[in-house]
């Protein structure tokens, strides 16, 4: 078992938990910190949603900045237990998990529910399209979207690309939903 760390806010330096599982990559801390200074160090007030939240770093790194709601959604039983004790030690109250498939949990959310929406689903399983298209509904006006992919990713209708990156085999991007799509 290996470990991240959280790089900023309340819990900087905390450590969570990384278990061998297959397809589990957490995103790594020069991504980590790329995202959040493009977002600000601070997200107070912000809904969150880590969608296929894996190690859950990229949740718990928002809620470590003071987000109002941060969401887990976690297929794996043993890794979503994993993010509940994690989530316990550290004494996250704004923070909840969900051990559901990620595509069919967003789906049946109400609409307009989140600021932002983090999208790293296992890169074998090429869920990037369909994770985008359940993710949309779920923006508030002028919400972003994070995705992370083996490849690069076009911005789709009614987004536009805010900032991207890459670092080694992994590409990313934060997308904006548009106010008034065309």
């Amino acid at each position: 078992m290996g470990e991240v760390r959280i790089i900023g806010g309340q819990w900087r330096r905390s450590k969570l938990p990384v278990p061998d599982a297959p397809g589990l990559r957490p995103t790594s801390d020069r991504i980590r910190e790329t995202l959040f200074n493009w977002l600000g160090q601070t997200l107070t007030g912000w809904r969150v949603l880590d969608a296929f939240a894996g190690s859950g770093a990229l949740g718990f790194e928002a809620a470590s900045r003071d987000a109002a709601q941060v969401v887990l959604v976690e297929r794996d039983a043993k890794l979503a237990a994993g993010l509940r004790s994690s989530a316990q030690r550290l004494k996250a109250t704004t923070l909840v998990v969900h051990a559901a498939d990620a595509l069919a949990w967003m789906r049946a959310q109400p609409p307009g529910g989140y600021d932002l929406v983090l999208l790293d689903p296992p890169f074998a399983a090429d869920l990037f399209d369909a994770a985008l298209a359940a993710a949309r509904p779920l923006l508030a006006d002028g919400g972003l979207i994070y995705v992370e992919s083996p490849h690069d990713i076009a911005a789709p209708a009614g987004f536009t690309t805010w900032r991207q990156g890459r670092a080694g085999a992994v590409h990313y991007r934060l997308l904006r939903r548009e106010d008034n799509p065309a």
